[in-house]
């Protein structure tokens, strides 16, 4: 049921808690607006509408200024959407084209306009279908435009996430223990610890008694499972917010669970231990419990946050 894998290793590259979490509401008016463009486009470009919803929610997730207005969060530089030896910015669609600019015009007024949603997401989608329209072929043409391999994989698990629920609207969370289990928990979060050379606690401690489940607490993708001699027996899971969950000192993990499968909050995934601090098996070093850390992607690089706000959110939503 173990798989051993490759120990993933995060950074701390900031102290602060980064602004995006996703923790408000999305309007529900707004997402329609947006899916209606996402299957506008797919019809007219032949590219899966959950592969367009994927990359703009992944840009939303990175940019540092919002602009409500925009529903699409695409950004293309000036150069890439009128072509490099494009002397003018003139948004004649033929002249983009002539200096193989990416600028498409996608609302038929034979203008390809870098701030209109439609033009830009029929630009994206375009561009993607250079390549086709298969997994692979998107995954290639992702690859070619960011030249960054968590971003790509990134996009490809926010894309699984919405193909299988059909939505963009999925802004549910949980707590990782049931409430009816005995557990606690305080802020631990920049601790100092020991094991493995001086470091810093990246996490939340919830202690339970071993067995208790642990479930998923955001929609998302596991993306790693198995022994990470800090860890112990872990489960990595990424949501579709460019957070990464880590679920460690695990007793062992939900039957069938797999790298690649997709998860909904209150999903069971694994069950509390005391595994780590040595080789494959290791347990009892410290009381069980359930170590909950998260990590954001900026789409440069990454880092650990404190989750105990969030937990304890979520928490109370969970109660009521």
């Amino acid at each position: 049921m173990f798989k051993r894998v490759l120990v993933a290793t995060f950074l701390l590259l900031s102290f602060s808690i980064p602004h995006t979490l996703a923790t408000d509401a999305t309007d529900q008016e707004e997402d329609n607006e947006k899916m209606a463009l996402f299957k506008k486009t797919e019809a007219l470009t032949q590219i899966p509408w959950y592969y367009l919803a994927a990359i703009n929610q992944y840009e939303k997730n990175i940019e540092k200024e919002t602009d409500p207005k925009k529903r699409i969060k695409i950004k293309f530089s000036e150069e890439s959407w009128f072509g490099i030896a494009n002397p003018s910015k003139d948004t004649n669609p033929s002249l983009i084209n002539l200096f193989e600019g990416i600028g498409k015009d996608g609302n038929g007024d034979n203008q390809a306009d870098r701030s209109n949603d439609e033009d830009v997401i029929y630009s994206m989608a375009s561009m993607l279908a250079k390549e086709g329209n298969t997994k692979q072929d998107i995954k290639i043409a992702l690859w070619n435009y960011y030249q960054r391999a968590l971003t790509v994989q990134s996009i490809m698990q926010i894309a699984s996430v919405y193909k299988t629920f059909e939505t963009i609207s999925l802004n549910d969370s949980d707590f990782p223990i049931p409430l009816q289990y005995n557990y606690s928990y305080r802020n631990t979060w920049g601790d100092a610890r020991g094991f493995g050379g001086r470091r810093i606690h990246e996490g939340t401690d919830i202690f339970a008694n071993y067995g208790t489940p642990v479930k998923a607490t955001r929609y998302g993708v596991v993306e790693i499972m198995g022994w990470n001699k800090f860890g112990g027996w872990r489960v990595g899971i990424r949501d579709i917010y460019n957070n990464y969950h880590y679920y460690a000192h695990l007793n062992g993990f939900q039957d069938d669970l797999k790298v690649g499968d997709v998860v909904k909050p209150g999903d069971v995934i694994a069950s509390v231990g005391a595994t780590g601090y040595g080789p494959p098996g290791t347990s009892g070093k410290f009381p069980p419990h359930l170590h909950y850390g998260i990590y954001k992607d900026n789409g440069y690089s990454e880092w650990s946050f404190d989750p105990y706000p969030y937990l304890s959110r979520w928490e109370k939503e969970a109660k009521k």
